[in-house]
């Protein structure tokens, strides 16, 4: 038999009629299944309950900011970074790193005064192989044809000294600069005849590897001519018009800049 429920009145004060005391209603909940209702020890919201809450809560996250027209969502820092704008992961280098970073300076630093010590090495090679043991001319014109034409380039020696009858020499005289082959050495007594041929110590020279006659030139010196130790009667292998001793005399050994060593063809070039 269920309980009948028991009015309660309350206590008469001052000659007033009892009046029964207000029985509490049922809770709004109740006949609801269980994972609906709440629970009223902790008042924790039921799973089933917690979507009706949220429609109906106003939102009060960390990124809601309280304004005159409602709550408005606050701006979300995308840089990442603190107050004094620095990244929340910037930290300082470790000892280690900033020892890596100074080696590799130091390295790169190495290598710029490795490659222009080598490469004023190098200029330094250069200007003393070109400039005391080795020299290289053009030859300017056909003086020379044909073994050597206007245009080839010449490489020469210049602390050669035991030239011999043969030799391609380059030399200068009077402030020219000449290239001609050696007919005749120091002591040598030279004459060129009016037959246009050269005769070196009374006898004939016979050239297999000249194609052109020696005529002798009116304003060269005087034939016979001996040759001082110091001298050397030198001609072109072009031996119509070109300017070599028929023309300048005998040439000195200190006029003398080299001996040909090589010859680089233009055609080559």
């Amino acid at each position: 038999m269920a309980d009948t429920p028991r009015r309660i009145y309350r206590s008469t004060h001052r000659g007033e009629s009892p009046q029964p005391a207000h029985t509490p209603e049922p809770p709004a909940d109740a006949g609801k299944p269980a994972s609906q209702s709440r629970s009223r020890d902790g008042d924790t919201p039921s799973p089933g309950s917690v979507g009706d809450d949220a429609r109906t809560a106003p939102r009060t996250d960390a990124n809601t900011r309280p304004s005159k027209g409602g709550a408005k969502p606050a701006k979300a820092d995308k840089s990442g970074r603190g107050r004094k704008g620095k990244a929340k992961d910037d930290t300082p280098p470790t000892p280690e790193e900033v020892i890596r970073q100074k080696r590799r300076r130091c390295a790169d630093a190495e290598d710029i005064v490795g490659f222009f010590t080598k490469l004023i090495a190098i200029v330094v090679l250069l200007v003393l192989l070109f400039g005391f043991l080795f020299g290289v001319t053009p030859m300017a014109n056909d003086d020379m044809s044909p073994r050597i034409s206007a245009g080839d380039l010449l490489f020469y020696y210049r602390l050669a000294d035991d030239w011999v009858t043969g030799d391609v020499m380059v030399f200068e005289k009077d402030g020219e600069q000449y290239v001609g082959r050696i007919v005749a050495n120091p002591g040598d007594t030279v004459e060129v005849t009016d037959q246009a041929t050269l005769v070196v110590n009374g006898s004939t020279v016979l050239e297999n590897d000249i194609y052109y006659t020696t005529p002798k030139y009116d304003n060269g010196p005087a034939y016979p001519v001996t040759l001082a130790q110091d001298e050397y009667f030198i001609l072109c292998d072009y031996r119509e018009g070109a300017r070599d001793s028929r023309y300048f005399g005998p040439v000195k050994a200190s006029e003398v800049k080299g001996k040909v060593i090589t010859v680089i063809r233009r055609s080559g070039l």
